[in-house]
């Protein structure tokens, strides 16, 4: 027997041990099956010995994977299913070596921040009943959330006072109670000023609440509404506006980071926006704006 037929006998034992003893489910039993035909398949394109290769070998293996374009999750996917296979290969006595459980998993790729099409954030928008003080409170929330790009804890420590009318900014206290001003635009100024004259007076004035709230969101009871009633207050909205389920308050923020960097502002500004510490943390948006850093090149690289 060869050593291709024999590792294709052996890869077709491991199948079958992970699916009748080991129990594995049959989609990582698929997955782990075509991983492993795939290196079988390369061992034999290659002529080199699968069942017993070197280190270096692996390596360019999956150096192979990566000259193409695949993610490094991918990447990992199928040296985890080597490494299961050489395992067991040990372990029945037929390879006396593990050689594959030195190599380094390959650093997976950050995964892009979910956002919302303009589709669906109309729809959100439009959740609020505004013809109620509950209603007003909403509209403001979800305005402050995609004007400002605030974080959902943000909000709550929102006063009053935070909100400039006049010149058009809020202010906001993030992590580490580090301030920055953001400002907004008139849609949102006026959605959150129709609140604060109308809606809050109202929600605080029926409640009967007997001491002042500072609070610029308040509850139905007159109270200072906490993260947990806020997220709930969007999850109604949500289910209104029949979007996806996996929308959350941060949604928000990546939205409003995506298409501030898709109109064209500059890295550094929606840093500052956003409040992040480094700019690289900021940089994972641009993933979602090919397009824009493309013209951006060619408009502003000296060789472009």
């Amino acid at each position: 027997m060869g050593a291709h037929d024999a590792l294709y006998d052996a890869i077709d034992d491991y199948v079958a041990y992970i699916s009748r003893v080991e129990g594995m489910s049959p989609e990582t039993v698929r997955a782990y099956s075509q991983h492993l035909e795939a290196y079988a398949r390369w061992s034999e394109r290659s002529q080199v010995d699968g069942l017993h290769p070197h280190a270096r070998m692996l390596r360019g293996y999956l150096a192979e994977f990566r000259s193409a374009g695949y993610a490094g999750r991918t990447v990992a996917a199928h040296l985890s299913a080597l490494r299961s296979f050489f395992r067991w290969l040990n372990l029945e006595g037929i390879v006396d070596t593990d050689v594959v459980g030195a190599l380094a998993t390959p650093k997976l790729d950050k995964p892009l921040p979910h956002t919302l099409t303009m589709a669906e954030l109309d729809l959100l928008m439009k959740a609020p009943e505004k013809e109620t003080a509950e209603g007003q409170r909403d509209a403001a929330m979800l305005e402050l959330f995609i004007a400002s790009g605030a974080r959902i804890s943000e909000l709550v420590r929102l006063s009053v006072g935070d909100i400039d009318e006049r010149e058009g900014f809020v202010r906001l206290f993030g992590k580490g109670s580090k301030e920055r001003i953001v400002p907004m635009y008139r849609r949102a100024v006026t959605t959150v000023m129709d609140y604060v004259y109308d809606g809050r007076v109202k929600l605080i004035g029926e409640s009967g609440a007997g001491s002042p709230v500072d609070a610029l969101f308040v509850s139905n009871r007159g109270r200072a509404m906490n993260a947990a009633a806020l997220r709930y207050r969007f999850d109604v909205l949500k289910r209104r506006a029949g979007i996806s389920s996996d929308v959350t308050p941060h949604t928000m923020r990546h939205t409003f980071a995506t298409e501030l960097l898709g109109g064209g502002a500059d890295l550094r500004s929606v840093q500052e926006l956003l409040g992040h510490a480094s700019l690289s943390t900021t940089q994972l948006y641009t993933h979602l704006t090919p397009d824009r850093l493309k013209v951006a090149v060619h408009q502003a690289h000296p060789r472009g």
